[in-house]
């Protein structure tokens, strides 16, 4: 029997009935019937003589020959956009495009600048750039839906290939009457048992200071947790706790003459930033003279 090859309507419609987890809603999203979305999978269920999805506790999920076609549709669908996206900017003038999704830290420093002056000098390259958690920025990249990735190298970059990019220091955020604010360095035993002001929950440096406080027998808590550098910044400045924040990521003017900042006397206080990509062949022109600039910028 003859192959039928997928379609792009049937690959966008498994999607979103995998991420609304209801056929129903998948159909609204793509303004279509429900009856029609069935149909489509059923065939597809029917051609491959496998079922894709299930009802669960949560909804519909996918079985886990529907979970390689999910992540492959996805890969499929994004690469026709960055098709379509790349052929047709030629017709505007637009010569390339890339798109970069970059983690909250990289972006709260010199990243937005290095790209600036990447688009001063290749004026006819579009740069689009996405802010994303390290862990969902790794996934965009790893399924073709981003070109690049600049991100800590904390993270599991395992498969993808990884360029140095920046480095920045962390350092005790602290209100500036604060006790430890005159000293020229402090260690994390001097923090812990403080009130902590966290950025974004669940993160790499939260993970990294819950992991190092746990090896001093201690507990890392943070009593605020805030979804910027910035309002992390603003939240010290105030007085309501410490943090441990990049010193490259400069807090606001209004806020600076209430801060003390003091480096941090660890190893891991210098972290380092990698830009990831999947695979450099696989990376058009723009994308490449863009990590080129980075790593220059870098060095």
């Amino acid at each position: 029997m003859a192959t039928r090859t997928f379609d792009p309507v049937t690959l966008r419609l498994f999607v979103a009935v995998c991420e609304e987890r209801n056929i129903a809603r998948a159909a609204d999203r793509e303004a279509i019937v429900a009856s029609a979305v069935s149909k489509r999978i059923a065939a597809v269920e029917a051609e491959l003589g496998t079922p894709l999805l299930r009802r669960g506790r949560r909804g519909i999920e996918p079985t886990a020959a529907g979970q390689a076609l999910l992540r492959l549709s996805r890969e499929v669908l994004a690469t026709m956009a960055r098709m379509h996206a790349e052929l047709s900017e030629f017709a505007s003038g637009v010569k390339g495009s890339v798109r970069v999704v970059a983690a909250p830290s990289v972006l709260a420093e010199e990243l937005p600048e290095d790209i600036g002056r990447f688009l001063a000098r290749y004026q006819s390259v579009r740069v689009s750039l996405d802010e994303q958690l390290s862990h969902e920025l790794l996934r965009t990249v790893r399924e073709g839906a981003a070109d690049l990735g600049v991100l800590w190298d904390a993270a599991d970059t395992t498969g993808l290939q990884a360029w140095p990019y920046r480095s920045d220091h962390l350092c005790a955020a602290l209100p500036s009457g604060h006790r430890l604010a005159g000293r020229a360095r402090v260690r994390l035993e001097d923090l812990v048992g403080e009130p902590a002001v966290g950025v974004i929950g669940g993160g790499l440096m939260d993970l990294l200071l819950k992991r190092e406080a746990a090896k001093l027998g201690r507990e890392w808590v943070q009593r605020i947790t805030v979804s910027s550098i910035d309002a992390a910044w603003r939240i010290v400045a105030a007085g309501l706790g410490v943090a441990v924040l990049p010193r490259e990521a400069a807090p606001l003017p209004s806020a600076a003459s209430r801060l003390a900042m003091v480096p941090l006397d660890h190893a891991w206080a210098q972290r380092r930033f990698v830009v990831v990509c999947r695979a450099e062949e696989s990376l058009s022109a723009s994308a490449r003279l863009l990590i080129e600039h980075l790593a220059q910028a870098a060095s």
